[in-house]
């Protein structure tokens, strides 16, 4: 089968050339038989000679009909007016209204049609009047086929186009979702292990620092770093699953998430890693759950801070929101004794922050207060129409724009191979590109 398939790459390579050969070869036929006609009436006349001459440059012509159709378009019409040879014409008529459509197609088909009548009127064996009226009808057939081989392949090319573009935005969509939820990814386990690792850090520097606490302490001291370090275990292990099993694009199976129910369990937590905090938390229980996130992210965020840098310092947590009027968040803390920090920083979580309070429309601003201390305050929009709903499996919106792409590719290809089958059978009668 191998040199099947060889045969096949060399006739499909080659196929243009061969059908431009047919054709001379047709066109010779009919030239040869028209030539020939003439002796009938005693042998080669000068005439046949110059019929048969007209005709074979006519026909020879026709190998570069691709390159130069305008050209040989006009050849032929000239050998039409001089000698009645109406094949080369037409196949020449025909190549051109492939390639174009416009002014000069329909002067060069008018030019024809002229030289058609006139080639009678010049040499009396055909009726001019027939000719004059039967003239449109074999020109414009030439025109016709032409035409409409030419506009199947320019609709093939135009869907191929469409079904690259789409393919292109579909993988570029891809990318960028990829991307977002690498980001996304990072920023939460930013948000959950810092928190949790500025805990232990707390605890064991708690230790360091007193240690002539009684066993009682370390025993408790030690349980709750065992505690936090286990719970930053499963959290770890709940995100990096989500990245080896791809469960959601959007990233719902990230768990656990968090709301602004939890709020006072995460205040707990700094006091029992024995923050002084105070804390104000005044929210209804349906408030949106993007809303609540984002208050939950940015408590947490200045708590990791006060726990990183400020060791242990009094912090006050003030949470405050009602429909209409939207939810103030600020967690705010005094000077810190000590200079130095028990964990190094990167920024990222205020980075994170500002993102995430910017995607919902609100604001927020971090800095030192008037006292030495430090305080980051936001401001979320809540709207009176809005209610609390559960943490979905994605944004709808996105899936059906992925959806809408995937089935415009699926749509283009079908129909770009519809047309390319199609074409090819109509490239037979006509030609390819060479």
């Amino acid at each position: 089968m191998q040199w099947l398939r060889r045969w096949y790459d060399w006739f499909v390579q080659r196929a243009p050339r061969i059908r431009d050969l047919m054709y001379i070869g047709f066109s010779l036929l009919t030239i040869v038989a028209q030539a020939a006609s003439g002796t009938s009436r005693g042998g080669w006349q000068a005439r046949d000679w110059f019929v048969l001459g007209l005709g074979i440059a006519a026909s020879l012509a026709l190998w570069w009909r691709r390159r130069f159709p305008v050209t040989v378009t006009i050849v032929a019409i000239l050998a039409l007016l001089g000698g009645q040879i109406f094949v080369p014409m037409g196949l020449a008529l025909l190549t051109l209204a492939v390639r174009r459509r416009d002014l000069m197609l329909a002067a060069l088909s008018l030019a024809a049609y002229v030289a058609y009548v006139a080639s009678a009127w010049s040499d009396r064996t055909s009726d001019p009047y027939v000719l004059l009226f039967t003239g449109p009808f074999l020109i414009g057939t030439w025109v016709a086929v032409g035409a409409y081989i030419g506009a199947r392949r320019d609709l093939m090319v135009s869907l191929r186009d469409r079904a690259e573009r789409a393919e292109a935005e579909r993988e570029l969509r891809a990318d960028q979702a990829r991307l977002g939820e690498r980001a996304r990814i990072a920023q939460e386990m930013h948000d959950v292990l810092a928190h949790k690792v500025s805990l232990i850090a707390l605890h064991a520097g708690g230790l360091e620092v007193n240690p002539a606490v009684g066993p009682e302490k370390v025993e408790s001291s030690a349980g709750l770093i065992r505690e936090t370090a286990r719970q930053a275990m499963e959290d770890l292990r709940e995100v990096l699953g989500v990245l080896r099993t791809d469960l959601s694009a959007a990233g719902a199976d990230l768990a656990p998430v968090p709301q602004a129910l939890d709020l006072a369990r995460l205040v707990e937590a700094s006091r029992a890693a024995g923050v002084n905090v105070s804390s104000e938390l005044v929210l209804p229980d349906d408030v949106p759950a993007s809303v609540g996130r984002t208050v939950y992210r940015i408590v947490q965020e200045g708590l990791t801070n006060v726990h990183k840098h400020a060791r242990g310092v009094s912090t006050e947590v003030v949470v405050h929101g009602a429909p209409g009027t939207g939810v103030t968040v600020r967690v705010t803390n005094v000077r810190p004794v000590a200079a130095d920090s028990l964990l190094p920083g990167a920024g990222a979580g205020l980075v994170g922050l500002r993102e995430r309070v910017s995607l919902s429309g609100g604001s927020i601003s971090a800095g030192p207060t008037a006292e030495g201390g430090w305080q980051v305050e936001a401001w979320l929009p809540w709207s009176e129409k809005d209610t609390a709903q559960p943490a979905g499996p994605g944004d709808t919106t996105t899936n059906t724009k992925t959806d809408e792409t995937n089935a415009d590719v699926k749509t283009a290809k079908t129909a770009k191979t519809d047309e390319t089958d199609e074409t090819d059978d109509t490239d037979d009668i006509d030609e390819g590109e060479g």
